[in-house]
């Protein structure tokens, strides 16, 4: 397949190493390079016509950054950034250099990690004798039983079920306040109570995991956590920026 452009992973210092024989995304992968531009370096490969979101290019995007994290510094791009030629990366690259120098001094030696909270399903015990609500419909579904009464407890628990995880998982940042230097709410997703990334120092990785570990051991009746990391620093390359507050 004829090459289309030129596909950008990421951001990183000129001195960044590159492993040999990186392949990126693409069918057949495309090899991965860096493109010298000043103080910093552009990662690229050749872009294909009609690259989509398949799982195969998204895993292969996400190794090329997560490869790049371990070395350093990495200013990630979300999946499917395509630029004509190099000329044009490299016009961009130049306008915004300080600013990319910037982001890149400040995630040295940062790390992303992501935490996300579901809601207990298999608690109704202790939703009955907390929430009014619940245990008053579970009273009249057991005098009327029928159809609807069964679906209006069930979407009560449900909403119970969420609102204690909710509760629970609103006093999480906090815990992370010592650790973590800013954090990112992230967006809705299925099922959760909280997604949020925090960024940390590197060493701190060990230190965050006990902290969520010991969050979560201590609310098993309302939540389960799920930690992802580290990764490279998506939610973090803005300016805007979110302490972690005690």
């Amino acid at each position: 397949m004829t090459a289309s452009g030129v596909y950008v992973y990421g951001i990183v210092g000129s001195a960044h190493p590159l492993d040999s024989g990186v392949r990126g995304v693409g069918e057949p992968p495309t090899p991965v390079r860096l493109l010298p531009a000043g103080e910093l370096a552009v990662v690229i490969s050749a872009a294909h016509p009609g690259l989509r979101a398949r799982r195969r290019d998204l895993m292969a995007h996400q190794d090329v950054l997560l490869r790049l994290a371990r070395s350093g510094p990495v200013l990630p791009m979300r999946f499917g950034v395509v630029a004509p030629d190099e000329a044009t990366v490299l016009a961009d690259v130049a306008a915004r250099g300080d600013e990319h120098a910037a982001v890149l001094e400040r995630l040295d030696a940062r790390i992303e990690m992501n935490v996300k909270v579901t809601p207990v399903q298999d608690n109704l015990a202790a939703l009955i004798r907390e929430d009014p609500v619940v245990r008053r419909m579970r009273e009249e579904t057991r005098r009327h039983p029928g159809y609807e009464a069964n679906v209006r407890l069930g979407e009560a628990v449900a909403v119970g079920l969420r609102r204690r995880a909710g509760l629970a998982a609103a006093r999480l940042p906090a815990e992370f306040a010592e650790i973590a230097e800013e954090m990112r709410t992230g967006p809705d997703v299925d099922g959760c109570v909280l997604n949020a990334s925090f960024l940390l120092r590197r060493r701190d990785e060990g230190p965050f995991r006990a902290v969520a570990e010991r969050f979560a051991a201590d609310h098993l009746d309302r939540l389960e956590l799920r930690v992802t990391g580290p990764l490279p620093c998506y939610s973090f390359v803005g300016s805007e920026r979110v302490p972690v507050k005690a």
